[in-house]
C-alpha cells in the first residue's frame, strides 16, 4: 500500500515527508523533486515569503545511487526563515522571552482554520493552529507528488495542469490542443494560463486586487494522460477513483469545489450531449510500445466523463477541475474578535499572497499524481518496478487480445 505522512510547521525548522510503499528500482533524484518545488513557488501575485524561501529537498532515506530501494523514502525541505523564528517556534522552553519574541496570536482570521482549530485543540494561542494549517505544508506534498509522478511516468502517464480562471477572468480551453501543448504554454506564463492575452488580463486583475489590499481566487485544471482502463472500482464507495481524486484535490488548502470532466455542466445538458459514445476500429488496436496511450480497438470521440465511468478509468485522460477561494489573509483585514479580551479587532496579518492559484495547480498535480499512483499499484502492484512492469504488460496484452 502506497501512503505518506508529512510533518512540520510554517515557521519551524522545516517540513518532512515519509513515503511508504514505493517499489524498488524507480529512478528518483533530488533535482527532479526540486524542479516541482520551484514550480510551486512561482506565480504572479505571490507574497514576500517566496523571496525568502528557495525550497530544496534533501532525500535522507529510501534512495541509493538515484534509485529507490523499496524501503520508506524520507524527504526534508528546510525553512530558510527559521532563524527569525527560533524563539517563537522553539521546541524546548523559552525562559523569560517577551511577548514580541513569542509572537502569540489571539485574533483569529476569517476564512482560516484559526478559531475552529483553537476550539478543537484547546489552545488560546492561534499560532499553534495556523503554523500547521498554513499552505506552507504543501511544499512537503509537492515533494511526495514528485515521487509519485516519477512512478506513473515510468508507466507512460503524465500529470499536467493549467489555470483557467483568476478573479473572474476566464479562459475557455480549446480541446483541439493536446494536454501537453497546453501544459507547455502554461509553463511559459507567470499565471500558468496557456493563453497570452488572457494571462495579461489575469495579471491586471491581480494588480487591481493588490492595490485594494484584497485577494483573488480562481480555478485550474489537472489532466492525467496515458491512463489505462480499470484503475479504481465500481464495487465499493471508497474504491471509486473519481471520489478519491475529488478528496485529494479538496484536501489542498483553500480548495472549495472539484469537478470531473464536464462537472456541474452536466446538470443543465441533455444526456445525448453528455455521454461519450463508444466506437471501434481495428486499425486502432494494439498497444505498440507496451503502454496504453498508443492505441486500442474501442475509443471515444469526446471525453465529457473526464476519463472516469462507474468509478473506474476508461482509458481516456482524467480531467479534473478545482476552484480555489481567495487567500483569506488580507492586507485590508476583515473584522474579528480577540480571543483574550473578546473585543472586536481587525484580524491579524501574516505574510500573504494576493493570488496563489498558479501554485495551487502545481500542488493539485501532486495530489492527483499520488492518488493515481495508489490506484495503479493496487491493480499492478509488486515490490519492484520490474515486477510491476510484468504485471502491467500482461494486463494490456489481455485487453488487446480480448477487446480488439
Amino acid at each position: 500500500m502506497l501512503r505518506y505522512l508529512t510533518a512540520g510547521e510554517s515557521h519551524g525548522k522545516g517540513l518532512t515527508a515519509v513515503v511508504e510503499g514505493m517499489p524498488s528500482g524507480l529512478s528518483l533524484s533530488e533535482e527532479s523533486v526540486n524542479a516541482d518545488l520551484a514550480r510551486r513557488q512561482v506565480g504572479y501575485g505571490r507574497g514576500g515569503r517566496m523571496a525568502i524561501e528557495k525550497d530544496r529537498v534533501e532525500i535522507t532515506a529510501g534512495v541509493r545511487h538515484g534509485v529507490t530501494l523499496g524501503s520508506p523514502i524520507a524527504m526534508t525541505v528546510r525553512n530558510r526563515d527559521w532563524e527569525n523564528w527560533r524563539v517563537a517556534m522553539a521546541v524546548g522552553g523559552v525562559g523569560d522571552a517577551d511577548e514580541e519574541q513569542l509572537r502569540r496570536v489571539t485574533r483569529p482570521r476569517p476564512g482560516h482554520a484559526d478559531l475552529a482549530g483553537a476550539m478543537k485543540y484547546a489552545t488560546a494561542d492561534v499560532r499553534n493552529i495556523l503554523e500547521r494549517s498554513s499552505a506552507r505544508e504543501t511544499a512537503a506534498r509537492v515533494a511526495v507528488g514528485a515521487a509519485a509522478k516519477a512512478l506513473v511516468r515510468r508507466f507512460g502517464m503524465d500529470v499536467v495542469s493549467w489555470v483557467v480562471e483568476i478573479g473572474g477572468v476566464r479562459w475557455e480551453a480549446r480541446r483541439a490542443r493536446s494536454p501537453h501543448a497546453l501544459y507547455r504554454a502554461a509553463e511559459r506564463s507567470d499565471v500558468r494560463c496557456p493563453d497570452r492575452a488572457v494571462s495579461a488580463l489575469m495579471r491586471r486583475r491581480i494588480d487591481e486586487a493588490r492595490e485594494a489590499g484584497d485577494s483573488l481566487g480562481g480555478a485550474f485544471e489537472v489532466v492525467v494522460t496515458g491512463v489505462p482502463p480499470g484503475l479504481g472500482s465500481h464495487v465499493h464507495w471508497d474504491r471509486r477513483l473519481d471520489g478519491r481524486l475529488a478528496q485529494a484535490l479538496m484536501s489542498v488548502q483553500a480548495t472549495k469545489a472539484v469537478e470531473v470532466g464536464m462537472g456541474f455542466a452536466v446538470s443543465s445538458t441533455p444526456g445525448s450531449k453528455v455521454h461519450d459514445e463508444i466506437f471501434f476500429s481495428a486499425r486502432r488496436a494494439g498497444r505498440g510500445d507496451g503502454y496504453w496511450p498508443v492505441g486500442r480497438g474501442y475509443y471515444r470521440r469526446t471525453n465529457n466523463a473526464g476519463g472516469i465511468e462507474g468509478g473506474m478509468t476508461n482509458g481516456e485522460p482524467i480531467v479534473l477541475r478545482a476552484a480555489m477561494k481567495p487567500i483569506p489573509t488580507l492586507y485590508r483585514p476583515l473584522r474579528s474578535v480577540d480571543m483574550a479580551t473578546k473585543r472586536p479587532f481587525k484580524a491579524s496579518i501574516e505574510r500573504s499572497d494576493t493570488c496563489a492559484v498558479a501554485a495551487a495547480a502545481v500542488v493539485a498535480e501532486a495530489a492527483a499524481a499520488f492518488t493515481v499512483a495508489c490506484a495503479f499499484l493496487e491493480k499492478f502492484g509488486g515490490d519492484s518496478v520490474e515486477e510491476i512492469d510484468y504485471n502491467y504488460r500482461g494486463y494490456l496484452d489481455r485487453i488487446v487480445r480480448d477487446f480488439s
